[in-house]
């Protein structure tokens, strides 16, 4: 029996949150109820917009700090938080909470190496706001690889309208446009791409998984299975999260 208790703040988007628990139950090892990992989840989609407060709009670190104290109050002894955009408060976070909240870019990072070796040239998908706070980009890159990103036209014709269309629970529309961005990221060079939005994954997995020939990092499952790790005790383990479009 598992006794950590895992927090989740969620409602980054609401959908994402919900699709992080089940891929935590789904990745856990586990064949009774008292194996799986207690968790909370806090789903607020309440939380002021990142991307918007990254040019000047209204701040979201007061209600990602009550979800912190909520969370904390519920007897959590970890925060997992599946959206890569809100991790651009996660220095002020981490100062305000009294537990570890665990690092989407470390847990992608960790899958990460078992598809790509460092210098290898990887792809980051993500929202502007992620991609212009270089959460990746710099990560990545101080562990030694190379990132490209999509071009300001595949941002805007490809990138943002799949993720935007995730939002609004339009997720057959999503696969499109989500593909075509990761096409070209490959013919530009990448040998894998990172998916830095946790819209992202939900695009990818509403369509034909098998028209895609580039291996992908799900920051999904990354984040899952960093939590299940903290939640036994254990190092991250090789333990493979289901690899979307694997080559």
């Amino acid at each position: 029996m598992i006794d950590r208790i895992l927090g989740v703040l969620g409602g980054m988007g609401p959908l994402a949150s919900a699709h992080f628990m089940t891929r935590l139950t789904l990745l856990t090892p586990a064949s009774i109820d008292q194996e799986h990992i207690p968790a909370v989840l806090w789903s607020d989609p309440r939380v002021p917009d990142r991307g918007k407060a990254l040019r000047g709009g209204t701040d979201p670190l007061a209600a990602l700090c009550r979800a912190i104290d909520g969370l904390q109050d519920a007897g959590c002894g970890a925060i997992a938080m599946p959206c890569n955009t809100a991790h651009g408060w996660f220095d002020k976070m981490q100062a305000h909470a009294k537990v570890p909240i665990l690092h989407i870019a470390d847990a992608a990072a960790a899958e990460l190496r078992k598809i790509a070796a460092p210098g290898s040239r990887v792809g980051i998908l993500g929202t502007a706001a992620t991609l212009q706070m270089r959460l990746y980009q710099t990560h990545l890159g101080a562990l030694g690889w190379e990132t490209i990103e999509p071009s300001d036209q595949d941002m805007a014709e490809f990138v943002t309208p799949a993720i935007a269309l995730v939002k609004a629970n339009r997720l057959r529309d999503s696969f499109a446009p989500v593909a075509q961005a990761l096409e070209n990221l490959a013919r530009r060079g990448a040998q894998a791409v990172v998916l830095g939005c946790t819209e992202l994954p939900l695009a990818v997995q509403s369509g034909p998984v098998e028209r895609l020939t580039i291996p992908l990092v799900d920051t999904i499952d990354a984040l899952a299975l960093a939590a299940i790790a903290w939640a036994r005790g254990t190092a991250p383990s090789d333990q493979t999260a289901t690899r979307i479009g694997s080559a």
